[in-house]
């Protein structure tokens, strides 16, 4: 799936992830998407933030172009819309799986980061000096596990998803 960035924000194509969440109509996915603006909004968030409406260019026959609409889709954006998607499609119940698992993942990195220092700041209360590692360098060594993961899972939805 192609990403994009917007101010440093990595986003995603609602038109792409429409198809890897087994939509076939846009005017479908379009309804998901608005319910998943009024979570976004009863949230307190700023619609916009994660859902900023875009167009773009596609080619039709005979070498002539048409606009459509496309959204652009924080990873925000990306949960909701799984939260509020049919979960009778099995790759809606997937990725209602995958953020489930992600959120459960981050919740651990955040306790065992607080462990770490906790373990440095005794250790150092000790005289023990621990490797020399700045905690930002220790929380990167997991940001990049994780994003490892991420890549791995984001292939086998791809490979599900091509497979059927």
């Amino acid at each position: 799936m192609t990403t994009s960035e917007i101010e440093g924000v990595e986003c995603w194509g609602a038109r792409e992830l429409q198809k890897l969440l087994g939509y076939s109509k846009w005017e479908n996915f379009e309804k998901v998407i608005q319910k998943a603006k009024e979570s976004c909004k009863n949230a307190g968030e700023d619609i916009f933030n994660h859902f900023p409406d875009l167009s773009k260019t596609i080619p039709i026959p005979k070498g002539a172009e048409r606009e459509i609409k496309e959204i652009l889709l924080t990873r925000y954006a990306c949960y909701l819309i799984a939260q509020n998607g049919d979960s009778r499609k099995g790759e809606i119940a997937f990725a209602q799986n995958y953020f489930a698992v992600q959120t459960r993942k981050a919740e651990v990195v955040g306790k065992r980061l607080e462990n770490n220092l906790a373990v440095r700041k005794m250790r150092i209360g000790r005289m023990i000096i621990p490797k020399n590692l700045p905690p930002a360098e220790d929380v990167m060594k997991v940001k990049r596990k994780l994003d490892n993961d991420n890549k791995k899972i984001l292939k086998e939805l791809t490979f599900r998803k091509h497979k059927n």
